[in-house]
């Protein structure tokens, strides 16, 4: 189960994205990952989750982050290929 303050993060983080950042990271950064800080606003880029997410503990050690692909609906895939 998520937390509320999990839930809260996210939603905030979300919100960052959709109003101040698609527009400005969708073309030049497709398919990077950005970790986003939403009480201060910042967000970190990397090449994979992992970079995006340790730039942002860096940072900000002590909050939480929610992590996007950008320019995809999750940051994620988990799944299995059935052959």
């Amino acid at each position: 189960m998520i937390s509320k303050e999990s839930q809260a993060v996210s939603a905030d983080a979300k919100r960052i994205y959709e109003q101040r950042l698609r527009i400005r990271l969708e073309d030049a950064q497709f398919g990077r990952y950005a970790a986003i800080e939403p009480i201060s606003g910042d967000y970190f880029l990397g090449d994979t989750f992992d970079e995006a997410v340790n730039a942002a503990l860096e940072r900000h050690a002590d909050r939480l982050t929610h992590t996007i692909r950008i320019g995809h609906p999750a940051a994620l895939h988990l799944g299995v290929l059935v052959q």
